[in-house]
């Protein structure tokens, strides 16, 4: 009957999709183990280990506008103050805002965020074992959301088989088949929840207990708090024209 096949196509998807996530699980969790140096972080690197590149550049951003290197306007533009960088992070950011020295700061952001020194400080902070590889996290996400796709998709094929006329079984007899393909997906959507989530992040287990230790001192820099921004993004700021300026970015996103 046509309705075996739908279900055997939905069983064979399940579990393929489903050991693939487990084994994604598994190697990202084998990434995560690995000893990290036991080390003083950067800022530069807190920030990365807390939100990845993006975090950096961001963080580079704040840092240079705070000693008035860097002007940033509250209509989502960054200015050049002083051309003359510090270091290959800030020479990224003044890089990315051209020749003439203003871009919008979305703008400034993604390139700098793609730039050599934050990819080279990616590459140190996975060889130290304090960040987790690009490759785990992409392949725990690629699983997750292959076995999403199947969930779905195990709905549609349950409903085309209900539909087929003649199929010899009642609609709650096909339900109940097709639950179990269901339950096994949903399972292992939840299971990844709670498991492999922490493994798709930043930081390893390593980088994380590194950025725990960080000194509580630098937490409360005034004016601006560096390390809480680097900890937890522009919010920590607590500027709201700081806020403000970055916000464009996100209205920006919004209308593309």
């Amino acid at each position: 009957m046509l309705w075996l096949l739908l279900l055997s196509l939905a069983c064979v998807a399940a579990v393929v999709s489903c050991v693939r996530l487990c084994r994604a699980a598994v190697r990202a969790a084998a990434a995560d183990a690995r000893p990290g140096a036991r080390r003083e972080l950067s800022l530069y690197e807190a920030a990365f280990l807390s939100g990845g590149p993006y975090r950096a550049a961001e963080f580079t951003l704040v840092s240079m506008a705070r000693e008035r290197r860097v002007l940033l306007a509250h209509t989502g533009w960054a200015t050049v103050v002083d051309p003359e960088p510090r270091d290959a992070m800030e020479e990224a950011v003044i890089e990315a805002m051209g020749p003439q020295g203003q871009s919008p700061i979305a703008e400034v952001r993604k390139a700098a965020a793609a730039a050599g020194p934050v990819r080279e400080l990616a590459e140190g902070l996975v060889g130290a074992g304090l960040a987790v590889p690009d490759s785990a996290r992409g392949t725990v996400a690629g699983a997750v959301r292959q076995v999403r796709a199947v969930a779905l998709a195990t709905l549609a094929l349950c409903l085309a088989a209900m539909l087929i006329p003649g199929q010899g079984e009642t609609g709650t007899s096909l339900l109940t088949w097709f639950t179990l393909p269901l339950m096994l997906t949903l399972t292992s959507l939840a299971i990844a929840r709670y498991e492999t989530h922490p493994y798709t992040r930043w930081a390893s287990l390593a980088g994380r207990r590194l950025l725990a230790d960080l000194p509580a001192g630098e937490r409360d820099q005034r004016p601006v708090p560096l390390a809480r921004v680097a900890l937890c993004g522009i919010g920590a700021a607590g500027d709201p024209q700081l806020e403000a300026a970055f916000s464009v970015r996100s209205a920006a996103q919004r209308t593309l």
